[in-house]
């Protein structure tokens, strides 16, 4: 697809999310994005009665079948006209992949407003201004070894009669210069006296008791001026810019900056996340008993979200029960909201429902993608937005990949990551239509050098090859042959690709779910 293509396919799907669907997406949204029989709007499928009527029986409305019974008697007196309701919002077609990871980047207009952060509360923010040098580095001349400052050329006298001045150890203030002929013992990092032209490692050196009962310092090779020595504003002077706006705090830039003097830094904050985890099958501890599971989400997310640079709260389990989720959604006062499970149009499913009575706007409303196609994007106010992820553990993962990550990027202002393909180590069957996200591992080939090797275990519901994978290989409809170069979407954690990890099945990928 050109440059423009996809620009007018952008623009096509942000119309969709913020007015009303064309004609022609209405009808192919009739059985609703997920094969369900209903769309989200369509009607009042999600209004006070629902297709199961106030109390849970038929009504004309919900395609009963059943004609109203003509009334008897006189007519009843005639009510005064309601005002009619507010229709429902036309549904929204389902989005192409990167379609929709671009509506999420840019769903919000920039980061949230820098604050000033203390250096133990920076790690993993962006900063929100240039990381400039507060002094010199060194600040001062400084040994690089332990040994002798030397001044001139040797042999030198060592003065160690009574009252004969100590070696200069770290952290000890300016001694007096350094006479022309004369050596002092020296610790690594000591400033170096005034006087000294440089430092003799002490397993170079070589102390002589000489005739009139002195000592002297020799050397088997002469000391040429400035060897050992750190000199004053070696790595940076004082107003040198040491990193750009926008770069991510890692523990190295901590150790830049306080070696600078810094005691706080301008950065963006990290966006804060509520969690709802739906369902009342959903287990906190124990083995799986009597229908019910372990819930996964709940452990993973929490963690991930923080890779990812924001602030998440520990996740809060919820009953699905339409008030609840309200509720819980109302309440929050979080930059987003994740929510897992019920993003579908079943009888229990009620974050579409919810997002209405909200009178939130759905940016993305289902997505062309396998595992992960019901997942969805709106935005509560201005300011607050909701990532619903769908309720099986790695197509939740791929929502998080297709919605969370390019949103929380632009709310912490981190860069987006340079554009990575690797050629595949096997083939991968594709979707007719959709895209397929599928986990990989590097893996090293003598023709093709790193290939990304497809992993079993990839269907919706599951985790082992996630959790053994370096990346998640995007796959276009039709699917790749052994070499295709494929995109890759990197895990936000080392990949440790010469380390085996736990033995998976690899080999051709196939099984659609």
């Amino acid at each position: 697809m050109s440059k423009g293509e996809f620009d007018a396919a952008l623009e096509d799907a942000l119309a969709l999310a913020n007015e009303a669907a064309p004609a022609a997406a209405r009808r192919d949204a009739a059985d609703g994005p997920y094969g369900s029989g209903r769309a989200y709007g369509a009607g009042d499928a999600y209004g006070a009665t629902g297709p199961y009527g106030a109390n849970g029986a038929a009504t004309p409305d919900s395609g009963s079948g059943a004609a109203p019974k003509p009334a008897s008697g006189p007519p009843p007196a005639a009510d005064p006209p309601a005002e009619p309701p507010a229709p429902d919002p036309a549904p929204i077609a389902p989005c192409p992949w990167h379609t929709a990871r671009d509506i999420a980047r840019r769903a919000v207009r920039g980061p949230l407003p820098p604050e000033t952060a203390l250096l133990d509360e920076a790690l993993g923010r962006t900063l929100a201004a240039p990381l400039t040098a507060l002094t010199d580095l060194p600040s001062f001349d400084t040994s690089a070894m332990d040994g002798w400052a030397v001044s001139g050329p040797g042999p030198w006298h060592l003065d160690d009669a009574p009252g004969a001045r100590p070696g200069i150890l770290a952290g000890h203030g300016p001694t007096a210069a350094l006479p022309d002929g004369h050596a002092i013992p020296i610790a690594t990092g000591a400033r170096v006296p005034a006087g000294a032209t440089a430092v003799l490692r002490s397993e170079h050196g070589e102390v002589r008791e000489v005739s009139d009962g002195r000592t002297r310092l020799y050397a088997p090779r002469p000391a040429p001026p400035g060897q050992d020595i750190r000199p004053r504003g070696q790595e940076c002077r004082r107003g040198d810019r040491l990193l750009a706006a926008g770069a991510l705090v890692t523990p190295a830039v901590l150790g830049l900056a306080a070696a600078a003097g810094y005691d706080d830094l301008p950065t963006y904050p990290r966006p804060r996340v509520d969690v709802f985890v739906l369902g009342d099958e959903l287990l906190r501890h124990g083995l799986p008993h009597e229908g019910r599971i372990r819930d996964a989400l709940g452990p993973m997310l929490g963690p991930w979200l923080h890779a990812l640079g924001s602030e998440a709260v520990a996740p809060r389990h919820l009953a699905d029960d339409p008030d609840t989720l309200y509720e819980a959604i109302a309440g929050s006062r979080a930059d987003v909201v994740i929510t897992t499970g019920g993003t579908a149009s079943g009888p229990v499913d009620h974050v579409h429902p919810t997002l209405h009575r909200l009178g939130s706007e759905v940016l993305v409303d289902g997505v062309e993608v396998r595992p992960g196609h019901p997942m969805l994007l709106a935005r509560i106010t201005p300011h607050r937005h909701l990532v619903g992820l769908p309720g099986n553990p790695l197509a939740a993962v791929s929502g998080l990949l297709t919605l969370a990550e390019p949103l929380l990027r632009t709310l912490c202002a981190r860069h987006a990551p340079a554009a990575f393909r690797m050629p595949l180590w096997s083939s991968v069957h594709g979707h007719p239509r959709d895209t397929r996200l599928v986990p990989v591992a590097y893996r090293d080939d003598d023709r093709y050098g790193l290939m990304a090797e497809p992993l079993h275990f990839h269907g919706p519901a599951m985790l082992r090859g996630i959790a053994a994978a370096d990346a998640l290989a995007v796959i276009p409809p039709g699917g790749g042959d052994r070499g295709t170069e494929v995109e890759l979407l990197e895990l936000p954690w080392p990949a440790d690709w010469s380390t085996p990890g736990p033995a998976l099945p690899y080999g051709p990928i196939g099984g659609v779910e």
